[in-house]
């Protein structure tokens, strides 16, 4: 019974940090930003800050960490109910999903103040996954860098793009966007 409250108490310390953490990375880049300053703005003291993380980068690195684990799970099990609708595009839902649930942190991540590791290593952990599709498929492994180099700017684009237009468009609109741009190009948009 304990243990429940303590985790209670822990999930809604670090909810509260992370919730002024992303009001802090909409004003200013991570790097400038104190733990006096976190700890004021959510009027906690920096004590208890520092039970759960070394400095403001372990913070970062950490909420990273929670939300790339998420995010990889996003890829098992995307098998189409609906013979209508590509594997892909179930992926691409999940990941539009996953942001608009994660709105607040993925806005200040991925931010003109936001982190530039979290956008490569974004990459870098779709980059893996298509690699494997790629490679199941039989393609030519010598055009796969140019493939990716394409594609992962292109989605990495349009999901900055449904951020700053504040997520107008659900995340099932954003993902067959995404899949009709990957398979047809641009000449979808226009019919």
């Amino acid at each position: 019974m304990e243990h429940t409250k303590v985790d209670r108490r822990v999930r809604k310390t670090k909810a509260l940090l992370l919730k002024g953490l992303t009001e802090l990375m909409e004003q200013k880049d991570v790097n400038h930003i104190s733990v006096r300053e976190l700890t004021d703005l959510v009027d906690l003291n920096r004590g208890t800050f520092y039970l759960h993380y070394r400095d403001i980068f372990d913070m970062v690195n950490q909420v990273e960490d929670e939300l790339f684990q998420e995010f990889d799970n996003l890829f098992v099990d995307t098998a189409p109910e609906d013979p209508t609708v590509s594997s892909t595009q179930i992926v691409l839902t999940n990941v539009f999903t996953f942001l608009s649930e994660n709105e607040k942190t993925v806005r200040a991540f991925m931010g003109p103040h936001g982190d530039l590791t979290f956008i490569n290593r974004l990459k870098n952990l779709v980059k893996t996954r298509v690699r494997k599709a790629w490679e199941d498929r039989g393609l030519d492994p010598d055009k796969f860098e140019y493939f990716f180099a394409y594609t992962a700017s292109g989605c990495i684009g349009l999901m900055e793009s449904w951020l700053k237009n504040g997520f107008q468009e659900s995340a099932e609109e954003m993902a067959r966007m995404a899949d009709s741009m990957l398979t047809s190009g641009v000449d979808s948009l226009l019919s």
